[in-house]
């Protein structure tokens, strides 16, 4: 239904002459090993009814984080381009956060924070340190929400954190990254039931994004998307889910017009209200993005 205007909540960019990403050294990140930079996003969804975009924060070195959010902030003022808003990195399990995010937490255009966990050196359980739990429950103090992006059978260990700071908003990112390769399924129960218990808080949502980056290459069909997007669909409800490009890396497998036009395949008998909120209106409204 392209007739729906898109908010894409989840808007990478990254440009190596200024930015260290470590984690594009892993095997398998051939296609991201370069620059992609607004023009290119531009360009990416060109044939897409994107109105606006919210950046989301691209894991750089942990000492190059303030540049980063500089950079996009910088962005977000310009009005040249769609980006309305950025979850910028952070390290909430450090006992610097709290001054770090004293020189952004004023600025209008930061919408929340969000560390990966689920990188190799990343052990279970980091999101659960005393330490982590305070800047957490900083974040809602500010009006701040946090994205988990974490490994599927891990997303229990989220509801601890959840329950640990009741006045933060939790967004969980990817689907809860629950791989769609049937040979990849040993970790469905845990996930399932993960997404279940977050499902139960209402400060908890669900961004559908990513989820083709664990499609085969070259291969993959809507189809193979359904089942997870679907349980994500039913289980968050319509008002506790939003659309995320993952650009650039869905190029992993897809561009952002086929993931866009896949996902309208999926939901396309769903009603026109529940597209519109996964498109456009939780979005606006969650990260306040009224003009």
């Amino acid at each position: 239904m392209d007739s729906i205007p898109v908010i894409d909540t989840h808007q990478h960019l990254w440009d190596l002459d200024l930015f260290q990403l470590p984690w594009l050294d892993l095997a398998g990140m051939d296609v991201l090993r370069n620059s992609f930079r607004m023009t290119d996003y531009r360009e990416a969804t060109r044939n897409c009814p994107i109105i606006k975009s919210v950046y989301m924060e691209v894991n750089v070195h942990p000492d190059l984080q303030r540049q980063e959010a500089q950079y996009v902030l910088a962005l977000c003022e310009a009005d040249d381009n769609p980006m309305s808003g950025a979850v910028i990195g952070g390290s909430p399990g450090e006992s610097s956060f709290a001054d770090y995010l004293d020189e952004f937490a004023g600025n209008p255009f930061v919408k929340g924070v969000r560390t990966i966990l689920h990188d190799p050196d990343r052990p279970r359980g980091m999101c659960l340190t005393p330490q982590f739990k305070e800047n957490i429950r900083l974040l809602g103090d500010l009006g701040l929400s946090f994205d988990l992006c974490m490994r599927p059978a891990e997303i229990q260990d989220a509801v601890e954190l959840v329950d640990a700071c009741p006045e933060t908003r939790f967004i969980i990112d990817h689907c809860g990254n629950m791989s769609v390769q049937p040979d990849q399924q040993q970790d469905r129960a845990a996930w399932e039931a993960g997404m279940w218990r977050m499902a139960e808080c209402d400060r908890v949502f669900c961004k559908i994004s990513g989820i083709v980056a664990t499609a085969t290459p070259g291969t993959w069909q809507p189809a193979d998307l359904k089942q997870n997007i679907d349980f994500c669909l039913d289980t968050f409800g319509e008002d506790r889910i939003f659309f995320g490009g993952d650009w650039p890396v869905c190029t992993l497998t897809a561009n952002f017009e086929s993931w866009y036009r896949a996902l309208l395949w999926i939901v396309q008998d769903r009603s026109e209200t529940f597209q519109r909120k996964l498109f456009h209106d939780n979005a606006e409204a969650f990260y306040q993005l009224k003009s």
